[in-house]
This record gives structure tokens, C-alpha cells and sequence, in this order.
């Protein structure tokens, strides 16, 4: 049972469904914006490189899986900052130790993570040399020169997710886009060695992706000490001061996040590998039909970003109706933002195609082709990835992780990853096939996840956040 004092402090949700809709857009779509425009830093490398060549982009895409895997294993703990300090805030909106201890203790938790990043390094060029050894070392070489921001890229996320959770996400998508400013400008110079610099390819991108991720992070850790209402946390202050129990809470949260996001991201990173089996062109075709998959994709993971964060303080402040409101409101939304892509990707594949290849090119029309060939594929599947994101963030935000966890391995790899397998290797379908096993996968994980938030916001109700404490339905 609340005190007076804890209900006059705890935090209002509005109460009808447009005043939510209102509020989710208002902190959301800045963070889809930003989410999008940090997500080109990859999109401006992959459009750079093929105007090097196929054996380029092949070599990018083979060593992004591992930088990637590195990436989702890492985004369990900072991506736990949102309920964490969202449910913290609803119960309390006066609470910063809180908060404060929340994000402090993932920032630890990457830190530990890091000497193990690089430790991993060492299996790169092994790996990709089991399929594709003619563009092993390039990749290797690429990801050496990645991984050094690896941390940073992760530090970025946790201070974007504390920001977001006290409601300031304008600034950081300013910040975000000067990234991705920079980023291009260090592109320029170190993949082609323009204005006298060296001339290093897939070197050059990696270094200049590194370097922009470090100044990104000293951006943001300087707008969180400068900013009125962020520096009322103080979440620097005592920063080697260890809070082991809420380092446990935010591993114990952050590690089925980061299993979840290994089964879905893997799944596309496993595909790159049977793509290999197919040949070097559909590598790169690959790369560049998922890049733009994956551009489209960020409009809706961000602005599922905003509804746990609205979610999370729903359930801090024990209000299911709000959830419920948070959880249509997040879903249509996620839905309409990608569906304007799949229209693009649908009646204008070739623009889609010439932005990242020359169609006069001769050494990039085979890829061309298969491009084409891909995306109508990647637009079907863009509905369900929408439902699935949107579900997903609004489970993480209620802090209900397990269960998704285990939804997304069944739906990815019992599903997903088998059909791929035996489409693309088994079959005439080929590297088309590959891409029918994506769409089942996320066909399967649609329909879990968004029954599991079903199940939690409206038939469970009454336990609506795992772990914690009961919440008395009420209208």
C-alpha cells in the first residue's frame, strides 16, 4: 500500500488514449529520429564501400557479425537503465540515488565487458576464413579497427536511455546527428584519402566510425554534466563507489536482453554466413538488402525505446490502464513509421538499390540484381518486424524478460534459421530462400511476443511486473 506522500510523487500518466499518444510521440520520436540517424553511420559505410567494390562489401559484412554479436551481448545492461530508472521515477519522481546507481552500475558493467571484447578479436579471421577465406584478412582488419569503439558505442546507449527515461531527447538528437556528421566527414578522408590523408578502404571506415563514437560519448557524458535536469543526478558523482546489489539487478535484467537480442540478431548475422556458402555476390547483395532492412527498422525500435520508457513508469506508478494505453499507442505507431518504408522499398527498389551501387558499375550489376531480388522480400517482413520490436521494448520496460527471451530463441532459430537453411542450401530458391526463413522467423515472433503482452497487460494484470510487487487492477 502507497503512502499519501508516495502517491502525490508518483508519476501522472495521462488518461485517455490520444494524451498518451500525445506523450509517447512527443518522447518517442525523437528517440526514433536519433536511433535512425546513429544507425546511418552504418548505412554511409556500407553506400562508401560499394563504391569500392563487391569483395569490400563482402569483407564489411562478414566482419560485422562479429562486431555486432559484440554489440548485442553488450546491450543487455545498458538497455536495462530504461525500466530500471522509468519504473523508479513512476513510483517516486523525486528519486535520483536511484536512478543515479542504475546507470552508474551499467556503465561498470561495460567496463568489465570490454578486456573480454577484444579477447574475441582473436577468432575473427579463423572464422570467416571456414567460409570465405579470400576476404578473411580484410575483415579482420576492419573489425580491429571497429572494435576500439565498441565501449563508447555502448556508454552512448546507456546515457541515451537514462536521458530518455527523465524525459530529454531533443539535445541528444542533436548530438546523434553531429556523430553521423563527423563519422561521414572521417569516412571521406580515411576510406578514400581525400585532402592528402592515406588511403586505407576498410580500414579507413572502421577508424572513422572508432573515432566518432569516442567524441559521441564525450558529447553526451558533457550534456548530462551541463544540462540543468540531467545534472540533479549527479550520475558521475562516486563513480568507482560499487553498488553490488544493483549491479546484480541491472545483470540479472540485462542478461535475457542480451540473450533476446542474440537470438534475433544472430539470426541475420548467421544468414551473411550461409549467403557465404552461395557465393561472394550474395554476400554483398546481402549487406546491402539488410542495411536497408535495418535503416528501416530503427524508426520503430527507437520509438519502442520511448514506449518502455512510458510503459516502465505506467508500471511504477501502478497504473494498468496507462500500460494498456502505452502498449497500442507504441505498437501503431511502430507499425505506420516502418510500413512508409516498405512502401519505399516496394515501388522504388531500384532508387533503394543505386543509393548503395552504381548501377553502371560492371562489378556491382550481378549484385544489383540480386538486390532487387531481395527487397521486395525485406518489405514483406517489415509488418511483423514492427510488431515484434514494439512487443519486445514494451515487455522489457514492465521488466518481463525470460519469457521473450525464450519466445525469440523458438522463433528464430526452431523456426527461422532452419527454413533459411534449407531454402538457401537445400533448394532451387538459393539466396532468395535465405530470406523467406528471415520472414518466418519474425512471423512466429510477432505472433509471441505480441500475445505475451497481451497476456501481461490485460489477462495478468494483476502481475504485471515479474519479480515485483502486486498491482491492483482498476479502471
Amino acid at each position: 500500500m502507497q503512502t499519501e506522500l508516495q502517491q502525490i510523487d508518483s508519476y501522472q500518466m495521462p488518461e485517455t488514449f490520444s494524451g498518451e499518444l500525445k506523450a509517447l510521440f512527443v518522447l518517442g520520436m525523437p528517440m526514433a529520429l536519433a536511433q535512425f540517424i546513429q544507425f546511418s553511420i552504418h548505412f554511409i559505410d556500407t553506400i562508401m564501400l560499394g563504391r569500392i567494390g563487391e569483395a569490400a562489401l563482402a569483407a564489411a559484412g562478414l566482419g560485422s557479425v562479429v562486431y555486432f554479436l559484440l554489440w548485442m551481448i553488450g546491450c543487455g545492461p545498458v538497455m536495462a537503465v530504461s525500466p530500471l530508472v522509468a519504473q523508479a521515477l513512476g513510483a517516486d519522481k523525486s528519486d535520483r540515488k536511484d536512478a543515479r546507481k542504475s546507470v552508474r552500475m551499467a556503465l561498470w558493467a561495460i567496463m568489465f565487458m570490454t578486456p573480454f571484447v577484444f579477447l574475441l578479436l582473436l577468432i575473427v579471421e579463423p572464422l570467416i576464413a571456414l567460409v570465405r577465406p579470400e576476404v578473411a584478412k580484410p575483415a579482420a582488419q576492419y573489425m580491429m579497427a571497429l572494435a576500439p569503439g565498441w565501449p563508447f558505442a555502448m556508454g552512448i546507449w546507456a546515457l541515451r536511455n537514462f536521458l530518455a527515461a527523465i524525459e530529454k531527447t531533443k539535445v541528444p538528437l542533436i548530438l546523434v546527428s553531429i556523430t553521423v556528421l563527423i563519422n561521414a566527414a572521417l569516412n571521406a578522408l580515411l576510406i578514400f584519402g581525400l585532402w592528402g590523408f592515406p588511403r586505407l578502404e576498410l580500414v579507413g571506415a572502421g577508424m572513422a566510425s572508432s573515432i566518432s563514437l569516442f567524441l559521441s560519448f564525450l558529447m553526451f557524458a558533457a550534456y548530462c554534466y551541463w544540462d540543468k535536469d540531467a545534472r540533479e543526478y549527479q550520475i558521475f558523482e562516486n563513480f568507482f563507489r560499487p553498488h553490488w546489489t544493483r549491479f546484480r539487478e541491472v545483470v540479472r535484467l540485462g542478461w535475457p536482453i542480451s540473450m533476446t537480442t542474440v537470438f534475433e540478431g544472430m539470426l541475420f548475422n548467421a544468414c551473411v554466413f550461409l549467403m557465404a556458402f552461395i557465393g561472394t555476390t550474395e554476400v554483398a547483395a546481402y549487406q546491402v538488402a539488410l542495411n536497408a532492412a535495418a535503416m528501416a527498422f530503427m524508426l520503430p525500435f527507437g520509438f519502442a525505446m520511448g514506449g518502455a520508457v512510458r510503459v516502465g513508469l505506467a508500471a511504477g506508478a501502478n497504473n494498468p490502464a496507462a500500460i494498456r494505453r502505452v502498449g497500442l499507442a507504441t505498437i501503431s505507431i511502430a507499425i505506420v513509421l516502418i510500413m512508409m518504408f516498405a512502401a519505399l522499398i516496394t515501388f522504388a527498389p531500384e532508387w533503394v538499390a543505386d543509393l548503395y551501387l552504381s548501377a553502371s558499375g560492371k562489378n556491382n550489376e550481378q549484385v544489383r540484381v540480386l538486390v532487387l531480388a531481395f527487397l521486395p522480400i525485406a518489405a514483406a517482413f517489415m509488418l511483423f518486424d514492427a510488431i515484434q520490436v514494439a512487443a519486445n521494448q514494451l515487455l522489457r520496460g514492465l521488466k518481463d524478460v525470460k519469457v521473450p527471451m525464450w519466445m525469440c530463441g523458438i522463433s528464430y532459430w526452431a523456426v527461422g534459421f532452419p527454413v533459411a537453411w534449407y531454402l538457401g542450401l537445400k533448394t532451387d530458391y538459393g539466396a532468395v530462400g535465405v530470406w523467406y526463413g528471415l520472414l518466418a522467423g519474425l512471423i512466429v515472433a510477432s505472433i509471441l511476443l505480441g500475445a505475451r503482452f497481451y497476456w501481461m497487460a490485460w489477462v495478468k494484470s494483476a502481475k504485471i511486473i515479474p519479480d515485483g510487487p502486486e498491482i491492483e487492477t482498476h479502471q
